[in-house]
């Protein structure tokens, strides 16, 4: 009957959205359909805004939970359906992004309770040195020599006139 409604014109064009705004699933496994996710994430939105409050205000940490979770609220505001809220953000589903808002509000919770921004200035880390040889089985990371063919490619293309000044190298078609 739905359908039906739909197909022939008569449920217009409210129907049809109707239609398309329902999501099944999020085909990620322990990830429910959270049925009025726009809702819930303003409301999350609005608490970590309230919350980041207890941070200092010149701290990197409350600007940039302020700035993106600022964003993501006036998305959700401006937009009502899921579908253009996950477009907009461009950050997963709204499922996951609730979860991911949830998250933030218990880490807010943490760094209130640890206070990394409480420091003193003239507070002095020990260093401690180890010269210790690191097992061979572990890996140094250090960076591998460059080929002799770069240093020889780069050589000509500094020495190269044409490359020389301010004009733009020219295609040879």
């Amino acid at each position: 009957m739905f359908l039906r409604r739909i197909l022939t014109g008569g449920g217009g064009l409210a129907a049809l959205r109707a239609a398309r705004a329902v999501k099944e699933t999020t085909g990620i496994v322990g990830l429910e359909v959270v049925p009025n996710a726009r809702e819930v994430l303003v409301g999350l939105y609005e608490r970590t805004l309230k919350e980041i409050k207890a941070v200092p205000e010149d701290e990197g940490y409350r600007k940039a939970v302020e700035s993106f979770t600022g964003h993501r609220l006036q998305i959700c505001q401006e937009e009502e359906d899921w579908k253009r809220i996950e477009d907009r953000i461009g950050c997963g589903q709204v499922e996951e992004l609730i979860e991911e808002a949830e998250d933030e509000l218990k880490l807010i919770a943490k760094m209130i309770e640890w206070d990394p921004w409480g420091v003193p200035d003239d507070y002095e880390c020990e260093v401690i040195e180890d010269d210790t040889p690191i097992p061979k089985h572990v890996p140094q990371h250090r960076p591998v020599a460059l080929p002799e063919e770069f240093f020889k490619a780069l050589d000509a293309v500094k020495s190269d006139p044409a490359l020389q000044g301010d004009a733009p190298p020219q295609v040879k078609a």
